[in-house]
């Protein structure tokens, strides 16, 4: 009878989850499907206006130099294309400086193990796309070491904040209004001090960049989705460009940290992490409770001291993790 009682009830949890699940997947197909739609409606008219904007361009370049044979200039055409999705501008008769200084080469390096890959310069050889590959395999799990443990260190002052925020106001508010008010003033100081601030001085910089432009490459570089059509220091003639490409590199690194933790306290709220809803708990898995209490493996008896001396499992929960 309890057995049959556990096995409804699992099944119960498994139909569920899964029901979840599939609502969000249908859910998330929506969304990606009304961001096409949108998308194409707001930049199909721009990018129609621009096509024709260079087509009057190029006949009229035809028409001026009608010795010029059409083949030639397309082949032209294509090449400066070619060079310029591989980050070498044809403008100034293909001045400036290299991209693989010492100083592009390091801000290249950051976006590999960052994940943000621009995609504006590129490895052409054949041994630096291995290089690539071998850097990438093992640097990205290097920089999610690395930035783990910094943010676990953060975690710490971000403890002690909630514990603030527990002691003046836990006789007025519940404990998961306090946690969405302390979530809040982690995200209200990363808005500040990793975009909006950091945004005022690219613009400052950047000549072709406003502050809304220099605002979408900051929360485009910081979420690691790096499209790559912002980059700072690629305008000509730019100066102390090695030294500006560097800060660029220690600015990204700073703000994912601080995008890391926020994501951490976030994750820390059960109210607020959906992805409960479609997890399965481990006899859902098993499919059979008895066979893991069967399967589990001996538990160790301890003595009258050495469970007194156990802690238990409030003891050990960190204060942020706590209801």
């Amino acid at each position: 009878m309890l057995r049959s009682r556990a096995h409804t009830r699992r099944l119960f949890g498994f139909r569920r989850s899964t029901f979840f699940l599939v609502l969000f997947g249908l859910s998330y197909v929506c969304y990606l499907l009304a961001g096409a739609l949108v998308f194409a409606a707001i930049e199909a008219p721009g990018d129609a206006k621009r096509r024709e904007q260079l087509h009057v361009r190029i006949q009229a370049f035809r028409n001026k130099f009608v010795c010029v044979d059409d083949s030639a200039l397309e082949d032209l055409i294509q090449e400066v294309v070619k060079a310029s999705n591989r980050g070498v501008s044809a403008a100034n008769n293909v001045s400036g400086e290299p991209n693989w200084s010492f100083g592009q080469s390091l801000f290249f390096s950051s976006t590999i193990v960052t994940t943000i890959g621009y995609g504006n310069v590129t490895p052409l050889s054949r041994e630096g796309k291995m290089f690539c590959i071998v850097y990438a395999m093992i640097g990205i799990p290097l920089t999610l070491v690395l930035l783990s443990a910094l943010v676990d260190r953060l975690m710490m002052f971000s403890t002690a904040f909630l514990q603030y925020l527990n002691s003046r106001l836990g006789h007025l508010y519940q404990p998961f209004n306090i946690r969405v008010l302390h979530l809040m003033a982690v995200g209200s100081i990363l808005v500040i001090f990793c975009i909006m601030i950091p945004a005022s001085i690219f613009a400052a910089i950047e000549p072709e960049w406003d502050f809304l432009d220099s605002l979408y490459y900051c929360f485009i570089s910081l979420t690691t989705v790096g499209l790559g059509d912002y980059i700072p220091g690629d305008f000509p003639n730019q100066p102390y460009r090695p030294f500006y490409k560097i800060l660029t590199t220690v600015y990204l690194l700073v703000g994912l940290t601080f995008m890391m933790l926020l994501l951490t306290i976030y994750y820390e709220i059960p109210e607020l992490n959906l992805g409960i809803l479609f997890l399965m708990r481990s006899d859902e898995r098993t499919g059979d409770p008895e066979k893991m209490r069967l399967s589990a493996p001996a538990t160790t008896k301890y003595t009258e001291e050495e469970s007194k001396e156990t802690p238990s499992p409030e003891d050990i929960t960190p204060v942020h993790a706590r209801p």
